[in-house]
């Protein structure tokens, strides 16, 4: 498949859907400007962590979008034939410790996960050590999280807790319940808000996963163990 600029694959993607910058941006609740940068060179390539991101907006592949190809997600493969190989060498692997429920608790509990995790996604492009996936159920959290998708957090807590209020990340509260929530200040604690669902205020926090990325669910594959260090391939 011939390779192309980033500008090259954005224009042409936009011509084939029939969409303009602001408005393939939006649909997806990035920037106004994240896909006319891009057309107009402002930007000349796009963060790893934003990938993910410009590939559901154009609804491409991911992988084949990293290697500068125009691949339509649904002229890709729909599924791999399910067998015993590990997932391909230039794939990288990343542990999935739970879902974040419709604006909800997230489940299932953190001391019923294994330590390799519920499953483990196979990723197209490397990522640094020390990160950990939660998948998103229902739709509550529209417009910013959607059904499926895959959001990567630090396993480990670098900041305090002042340098994340305003900002959403995933936490587990004194009492060992778990959200993905915009962490805010309480008036005896911290207060948690989401998109749809009542404000929580005033809990105290054991665990602060800082968000790094988000990835929709047609970008990634799922390795789904099968005893061993054996598993299957499948898209999400």
């Amino acid at each position: 498949m011939m390779r192309m600029e980033l500008k090259e694959i954005v224009a042409e993607r936009l011509k084939q859907l029939n969409l303009k910058p602001i408005e393939a941006a939006t649909k997806y609740g990035a920037e106004r400007t994240f896909v006319r940068d891009i057309l107009s060179e402002r930007k000349k390539s796009v963060r790893s962590d934003k990938m993910p991101l410009l590939a559901e907006i154009l609804q491409l592949d991911l992988s084949a979008l990293s290697r500068g190809e125009l691949l339509p997600i649904d002229e890709a493969h729909p599924e791999f034939i399910e067998s015993e190989d590990e997932p391909p060498e230039d794939h990288y692997s990343l542990p999935v410790m739970g879902f974040i429920g419709a604006g909800a608790e997230i489940e299932p509990d953190f001391e019923q996960v294994p330590p390799e995790g519920l499953e483990q996604l196979a990723l197209p492009f490397p990522l640094p050590d020390g990160l950990i996936a939660f998948e998103v159920r229902g739709d509550s959290m529209l417009p910013f999280y959607k059904h499926g998708h895959v959001v990567i957090v630090w396993e480990q807590q670098k900041k305090p807790l002042e340098a994340f209020f305003g900002d959403e990340a995933v936490v587990r509260t004194s009492t060992g319940r778990r959200f993905l929530k915009t962490i805010e200040r309480g008036f005896n604690g911290v207060n948690l808000r989401s998109f749809n669902a009542p404000l929580i205020e005033d809990v105290f926090l054991e665990w602060i996963g800082e968000v790094f990325a988000v990835f929709p669910k047609t970008s990634l594959k799922h390795v789904v163990k099968a005893g061993g260090i054996q598993g299957r391939l499948k898209i999400a």
